[in-house]
């Protein structure tokens, strides 16, 4: 289903992101996972794509698998790093032969295992240009649906780590909508009020595209120090440090801190018309169904009302 389709029918979007599987096995460990939240009923789920396209063909199978085989609708990532305009479009076809129906183009982040990369070989130097070459493609009706491809980009609430000037941020990030961008969906946040803010600075420079916040609960120590390496720019408010230092090393009660928090604020977000909630899941059901039963809700409809 078409993005602009989803937001026509739901109040507030609800949607899971995953990661490829490094190997087989995890492979489908994961696709257990992914099939234990089919009947939370998200909008969509979105599955990343690696550093320099190192997991292109891991994130293809996922997404045609969860197409095939599932109710889920699948939105890939796509990046610029390590990518011509060839491979691109051969991405594209293959995505529209399989009539996946939304893409989330981003920058991406420079290989890790390639030293000193020059991202001046890439066809796309900046995710605008990404946006724009999607739209195009869309023009060419390759696509069974005449609109193509639902184009979504990344927003920053907290500040996009690559440019410290904020007006001049948003001066970017609007060049990315007005490429032909359909919806955003953010980065991870755990303080509401960079939310509503960005949202209201959207607003101020006529952005007018629905707007998702991401989510992601803290479930374990080892989370809580990995998060702010996985987004880079993530801060974490005091109160929710002081939590997690009472929780001390009890797995459980570190958990518990985490969802309790993503809980309050989904609850939050809910009461203040969020157009989308996007949890990054890590892989992971548990946090995600927690959520949704703190919030009495068995699925994403009983969550709307």
């Amino acid at each position: 289903m078409h993005i602009t389709d989803h937001f026509a029918a739901n109040k507030t979007t609800l949607s899971f992101e995953f990661f490829p599987p490094k190997n087989d096995e995890a492979a489908e460990a994961l696709f257990g996972h992914i099939q234990s939240l089919e009947e939370l009923k998200p909008s969509f789920v979105s599955v990343t794509y690696g550093a320099g396209g190192g997991t292109r063909e891991r994130t293809h199978n996922l997404v045609v698998r969860i197409k095939e085989n599932t109710e889920l609708d699948p939105v890939p990532h796509l990046t610029c790093v390590c990518h011509s305009e060839g491979d691109i479009r051969g991405i594209l076809e293959r995505y529209a032969g399989a009539n996946v129906s939304n893409i989330l183009a981003l920058g991406g982040d420079p290989p890790r295992d390639l030293a000193n990369y020059d991202r001046k070989s890439d066809a796309f130097a900046h995710a605008a240009n990404l946006v724009g070459f999607i739209r195009k493609f869309n023009d060419s009706g390759v696509h069974k649906d005449r609109r193509g491809f639902g184009i979504g980009i990344a927003g920053f609430p907290e500040g996009h780590p690559g440019t410290p000037n904020r007006a001049l941020e948003m001066d970017y990030f609007k060049a990315k909508v007005e490429a032909g961008a359909d919806y955003i969906v953010t980065q991870l946040f755990f303080e509401n009020r960079d939310f509503y803010d960005f949202r209201e600075r959207c607003e101020l420079a006529g952005i007018r595209i629905p707007i998702i916040a991401g989510i992601m609960p803290v479930t374990s120590l080892g989370t809580f120090k990995r998060i702010p390496e996985l987004a880079l720019g993530a801060r974490y408010p005091a109160r929710l440090i002081k939590a997690i230092q009472r929780a001390g090393d009890d797995a459980e009660a570190v958990k518990r801190v985490g969802i309790h928090w993503a809980t309050e604020q989904c609850r939050d977000l809910l009461d203040n018309a969020v157009r989308g909630i996007h949890f990054y899941t890590l892989n992971h059901s548990h946090a995600t169904r927690e959520i949704y039963r703190s919030l009495g809700a068995k699925d994403s409809v009983a969550l709307q009302r």
